[in-house]
């Protein structure tokens, strides 16, 4: 056998065990989210709000904007969004603050 030859195998093989290396580790890290559906895409959802859940429902913006801001000032986020066909106004938030905004929202406005 060569001697020159058994240093660029032995380099040759470190690198092929290298870029197998790095190959399982990306493959590990970011490979395993493919088949992850996003809540976007569940067929279910008519309004596709994903991770967001509905906890009013009115008939104006005005309306939508002032019950919005009242969740805000009680630190909860939420957001606007609006029905299919313009038939009213939804208040999301995050579902761990669903009970939190309830509560807020039947206070009132006094």
């Amino acid at each position: 056998m060569d001697l020159d030859l058994v240093p660029r195998l032995g380099t040759v093989i470190g690198l092929v065990t290298a870029l197998v290396l790095i190959g399982l580790l990306l493959r590990w890290t970011f490979g395993h989210q493919r088949n992850v559906k996003l809540p976007t895409d569940d067929p279910d959802d008519p309004v596709a709000t994903g991770l967001l859940t509905e906890v009013s429902r009115v008939p104006g913006l005005d309306a939508a904007r002032v019950l919005r801001d009242r969740l805000r000032a009680a630190g909860i986020r939420a957001t606007i969004s609006q029905h299919e066909g313009g038939a009213g106004y939804a208040l999301l938030v995050f579902p761990r603050d669903v009970e939190d905004a309830k509560v807020v929202l039947s206070r009132g406005s006094f």
